[in-house]
């Protein structure tokens, strides 16, 4: 009598799934032994370059006073909410 055999435990998935994941293996094992290479080196690189600061944008550009008078100008008439609370009418 034929017996089904059900499609997961056919050689051909079995191949392929085996194949994946000798593959995803030595990709891992590949970028383990590259991090543990490139950490040598680059401990010996952050000890020749001084430390750098961090710089950040200042925002808009414009001053506090500014600002005030714009969001005056913008916000009459609006309801006094989100950006224009308390400035608006």
């Amino acid at each position: 009598m034929y017996s089904r055999i059900p499609q997961v435990y056919r050689p051909g998935n079995a191949i392929a799934v085996l194949c994946a994941a000798a593959l995803l293996c030595l990709g891992a094992n590949a970028a383990e032994t590259k991090g543990k290479k490139g950490g040598a080196q680059t401990t010996h690189a952050s000890k020749d370059k001084k430390a750098g600061r961090i710089r950040f944008e200042k925002g808009s550009g414009e001053t506090r006073a500014e600002r005030d008078r714009r969001l005056q100008r913008e916000c009459k008439g609006m309801p006094n909410a989100g950006a224009c609370l308390g400035y608006g009418s």
